[in-house]
């Protein structure tokens, strides 16, 4: 179900920004059926963007990502020391940056084509937290703690502490997160880099786990160790990793 914007909450003042034109006129239409939206204008690129947040002070950006010269993710860096900072849901026809999305603080990540209801969903997150005092964006941290990964038709956002286990698969990892598997676009290097280790450990060149899923440790009496996890998984420990999970037992 869609948040409906309170009715003592002005509309937010919001700025579309797309390099096609018919994929400003779709948003357009569905902004002018959400309500809680109130259109100021629209750029067709990144420069144009920046100096009509400059003119128009909008509340929300809804933010293409792939553009000729100033892209989505230059703009909403360029604008992260901005106070006040306009509110960023990007809204894009790929998946790859829904990490990188994290890093500049976006409010969400709609997979074009977007649907009413998921953009109503995310103008309403913008709303409460406005209502809220809390703000739009994301406290900056040294480690990700939530991202957005594709699911069927739309993409979700999954929090790290939530993630069971993180298995490599090529180009992609598969997180598991509450007895579901989802593909996230990443590699596991910069996957091990970006979470918290004290809330992760990689044990293998191609899988990682959330520490306190491991329940056991036990070898074979020839070297080779064995991670036992909470929903009966075993993992074997690579040898670059082994001393790292040792040390969780003390050893």
């Amino acid at each position: 179900m869609a948040v409906e914007p309170s009715p003592l909450q002005p509309p937010l003042r919001t700025l579309i920004v797309d390099d096609e034109p018919l994929a400003i006129e779709r948003m357009q239409i569905l902004c002018a059926k959400t309500p809680g939206v109130d259109l100021v204008g629209t750029a067709s690129d990144g420069e144009a963007a920046l100096r009509m947040v400059d003119a128009l002070a909008p509340e929300l950006l809804l933010l293409d990502i792939a553009m000729p010269g100033l892209d989505g993710m230059a703009v909403a860096q360029a604008l992260e020391s901005r106070v006040p900072r306009p509110a960023i849901i990007f809204c894009t026809a790929f998946d790859q940056f829904a990490v990188a999305a994290f890093d500049v603080a976006a409010v969400d990540y709609l997979l074009k084509p977007v649907s009413p209801e998921r953009l109503a969903r995310a103008i309403g997150r913008v709303g409460s937290a406005l209502r809220s005092g809390g703000g739009v964006g994301h406290a900056k941290s040294a480690y990700t703690e939530e991202f957005w990964v594709p699911w069927r038709s739309e993409m979700i956002r999954i929090a790290a502490r939530d993630i069971e286990r993180i298995d490599a698969e090529r180009d992609y990892m598969r997180l598991h997160v509450a007895g579901r598997s989802l593909l996230l676009h990443e590699t596991i290097s910069e996957l091990e880099r970006r979470l918290d280790p004290a809330l992760f450990i990689r044990l293998h060149r191609s899988t990682m786990v959330r520490r306190d899923r491991i329940v056991r440790l036990s070898h074979d009496g020839m070297g080779v160790w064995h991670a036992h996890l909470a929903d009966g998984a075993e993992i074997r420990i690579g040898r670059t990793y082994l001393a790292a999970a040792r040390a969780l037992a003390g050893r």
